[in-house]
C-alpha cells in the first residue's frame, strides 16, 4: 500500500515463500457470529444472544500449517509483499491447542524491523483475518516476538484488548487499511509482488 509518509524500512529483507498445504480446510462460521466474535469472548455471556453454541459447529480440529496457510498471503500495510515474504509470520511462530473448552491460537510475528511504525495494524490484520477464518470457539492470542520490537508490551496490550480492537475497528480508514491488506489473503501462499 502507499502512503505519502516515509517508509520504516526501506530495503526489507525478502525470503521466497513456501508451498501452501494441500488440502487446507477451516469450517466457516456464520457472519453474525463472525461479527459477534470481534467483539465477546467465547468464554463470556454475549449480552445478546447468550453464549456460544460450541456443539452446534463442526468439531474439526485445525493446526500450526492451517493456520499459516490463513496469514501467509496478507500483504504489508508499507510494502507490495506478503508477510510470509517479509518473514514477519512463519508456521513455526504459530502454536495451537485443539484441547476441548480450552482451543487457543497463539500468533508470535516478527516486525521487519525493531521500530516498525505498522506493528499494531499488521497485528490487527491477523486478528481480524482469524476471527474472520476460524471457528469461534479458537481464542486468539495476538504478539509480537519477545524482544523483536521496542515497544512490545505495549504493542501487544493494544492486540489483545478487545475494547481497543473494536475501536480501531470501528475507524473506517483503518478498517479501509486492514481489508486492503487482507484483499490477498485468499491466495494462500501465492507470491505477490516481487
Amino acid at each position: 500500500m502507499s502512503s505519502s509518509r516515509p517508509l520504516d524500512n526501506l530495503n526489507p529483507t525478502i525470503i521466497v515463500p513456501t508451498a501452501p498445504t494441500a488440502g487446507a480446510h477451516l469450517g466457516k462460521a456464520s457472519q453474525k457470529t463472525k461479527l459477534e466474535r470481534l467483539w465477546h469472548d467465547e468464554d463470556e455471556a454475549d449480552e445478546v444472544g447468550g453464549t456460544f453454541d460450541v456443539e452446534d459447529e463442526e468439531r474439526e480440529e485445525i493446526d500450526e500449517q492451517e493456520v499459516f496457510d490463513l496469514l501467509r498471503s496478507i500483504t504489508d500495510p508499507e510494502h507490495p509483499l506478503t508477510l510470509e515474504q517479509l518473514a514477519v509470520v512463519s508456521a513455526s511462530q504459530i502454536k495451537v491447542s485443539n484441547k476441548k473448552g480450552a482451543e487457543r491460537v497463539l500468533i508470535e510475528f516478527t516486525p521487519t524491523i525493531p521500530h516498525c511504525s505498522m506493528a499494531t495494524l499488521i497485528g490487527l490484520t491477523l486478528r481480524v483475518r482469524l476471527l474472520r477464518a476460524l471457528p469461534p470457539r479458537y481464542k486468539v492470542d495476538i504478539r509480537i516476538k519477545e524482544g523483536a520490537h521496542q515497544s512490545e508490551n505495549a504493542v501487544n496490550k493494544q492486540l489483545n484488548d478487545k475494547e481497543r480492537v473494536h475501536a480501531a475497528l470501528e475507524n473506517s480508514h483503518l478498517l479501509g487499511v486492514v481489508e486492503g491488506c487482507l484483499a490477498t489473503a485468499h491466495k494462500r501462499g501465492g507470491v505477490i509482488g516481487v
